[in-house]
């Protein structure tokens, strides 16, 4: 018993490092998203954008900001992190006191899905990349709103 006890306490850290190096092979497969990326069906008079950068092998940090003129009329933070070890996507905006966690419930070849059944709305947030435009839609309770980037120049 004692063998079996203590050949699981000497494996636990491969495990963690497996496990380690499943989420930084995830965060690779999202690379795509890096960057600062232009809003184009915006409304008329406003400019958004959304820009992602990359903090660590298992962080993202992003923003969203829609100006109106050169006055800011929205800001949202954005995060991509490892919780209890799986991937979330979190969004903190100032009309919520706390900021709002999705489960990245799907990672594929330049697209994720991120899920929060128990948020109002959105419940679901995808983001696909066709190669030419960055698709990211909300939805939820019967309604989806599509906000489409291209990849700014600077």
């Amino acid at each position: 018993m004692k063998a079996i006890v203590l050949s699981g306490i000497l494996c636990l850290p491969l495990f963690c490092q497996a496990n380690d190096a499943s989420v930084v092979m995830k965060f690779r497969q999202l690379d795509w998203l890096l960057g600062k990326w232009q809003r184009i069906n915006v409304r008329s008079g406003r400019t958004a954008f959304e820009s992602w950068q990359k903090v660590s092998d298992k962080e993202f940090t992003g923003n969203g900001i829609t100006l109106s003129n050169a006055d800011t009329v929205f800001v949202e933070k954005l995060k991509i992190t490892v919780r209890d070890n799986q991937l979330y996507y979190m969004a903190d905006v100032k009309e919520n006191a706390e900021p709002t966690y999705f489960r990245i419930s799907e990672i594929g070849e330049k697209q994720f899905v991120c899920e929060n059944p128990q948020h109002d709305f959105p419940k679901k947030i995808s983001y696909v990349f066709d190669g030419k435009q960055l698709i990211a839609q909300i939805s939820g309770n019967g309604k989806a709103i599509d906000f489409i980037f291209r990849k700014a120049d600077n």
